[in-house]
């Protein structure tokens, strides 16, 4: 039978205290912020780490959206729908994951269970009329083991956050927050089936032994004795989104996202391991920032994020391909902002860990304190 665990979340965000008023330049509506330490937020609807040896791995970061310098916003196209998006972005993720994100043709290809409509992401990173940086990130969306070479779809999806949202809003140094949630969750569990699970409000929902192989082929793995576990969680702090140099912090920051933690255990066909492939996502990766002394001008800002009264100002990094330094955590060691893609697979680590035998599917969900 399959069980339920939860493990309650670390780090909740710490409200800080109200500091000095911000210079008259820092809180006139009508003036520029600054682009290096000035209000900000930042959106990506999709990003995944391959490798957990930072010396063998590498990072596929979407566009990711920045909010203008100015009152206004910028917001991803609809013209990203999945990841990857293209041969490019592919030969990179590799050939077996897919990550759909809510927008697709009809019934009949939809990798969401039934009654799930096609929808357009809103992914978008505002300043305010008040000088409030502020993000959201809302979609379906479908993780895809293609690997499994079922007909449909549907049958290759393992993972599904139906009505996923993150937010973040900065309206002063106490006034950090972010949320993160999603209206249903569904996964692939020991008898194959695409069904509802519960996610603990503020924890961690974990699956084991699922029927699903890795982004990249392992030689010699069979597909039926080859099993992941998975782990969903909320972003907790600002080092757990996947992101590119320029997407920086301040003194008082807000993030929020849906972090997606693969393990996959390769076997052969007499059932001996051969890896462990690590596999990280974050969806819906959102934050703002602000200086410590920053106070919101006076203006009409909605701090929504999605609804400022503002015209769209493409401020938007392109998607791009970070190599091993992207594993590490340290800001320092990425690439500069808009880096081109670049192609090639992922080296997998081959360290055999000797497990016990084959579980079978189950979720847990363990208690916090």
């Amino acid at each position: 039978m399959t069980r339920f665990v939860t493990k309650a979340a670390v780090a909740a965000l710490v409200a800080l205290p109200a500091l000095a008023p911000a210079a008259a330049a820092q809180t006139q509506a009508g003036q520029a912020v600054d682009e290096k330490t000035g209000p900000v937020s930042f959106a990506n609807v999709a990003s995944v780490r391959l490798g957990g040896d930072p010396q063998h791995g590498g990072a596929l970061i979407t566009e990711t959206q920045r909010s203008p310098l100015t009152p206004g916003q910028s917001q991803l196209g609809t013209d990203r729908v999945a990841v990857p998006k293209n041969d490019g972005e592919r030969n990179t993720f590799g050939p077996n994951y897919e990550i759909d994100l809510g927008k697709y043709a009809d019934s009949s290809v939809s990798p969401y269970p039934a009654g799930i409509a096609s929808r357009d992401h809103q992914v978008v990173a505002a300043l305010q009329t008040t000088h409030v940086p502020t993000a959201v990130a809302e979609t379906n969306y479908a993780l895809r083991d293609n690997g499994r070479k079922q007909l449909k779809a549907v049958g290759n999806t393992m993972l599904v956050l139906e009505g996923a949202r993150s937010s973040v809003d900065c309206s002063g140094p106490g006034k950090a927050t972010g949320a993160t949630t999603a209206a249903r969750v569904w996964v692939r569990g020991e008898d194959d089936v695409l069904k509802q699970v519960a996610m603990p409000a503020t924890g961690t929902l974990s699956v084991t032994g699922l029927k699903m192989g890795s982004p990249t082929n392992v030689p010699q793995s069979d597909p039926g004795k080859t099993t992941s576990d998975l782990v969903v969680s909320r972003v907790s702090a600002f080092d757990q989104l996947i992101k590119q140099d320029g997407w920086r912090s301040g003194d008082v920051t807000a993030q929020a996202g849906w972090r997606v933690e693969i393990t996959t255990h390769a076997r052969d066909a007499k059932d001996t391991k051969l890896s462990d492939v690590q596999t990280t996502m974050v969806l819906g990766g959102v934050s703002c920032s602000i200086p410590k002394n920053f106070v919101a001008a006076a203006g009409n800002g909605s701090g929504s994020g999605g609804t400022v009264q503002q015209p769209s100002v493409p401020t938007e990094v392109p998607a791009g391909y970070l190599g091993p330094q992207a594993a590490a955590p340290s800001d320092d060691l990425r690439l500069p902002l808009g880096f081109g893609l670049l192609g090639g697979g992922l080296l997998f680590g081959a360290a055999a860990i000797v497990l016990g035998r084959r579980r079978a599917a189950r979720v847990v969900r363990s208690r916090g304190e």
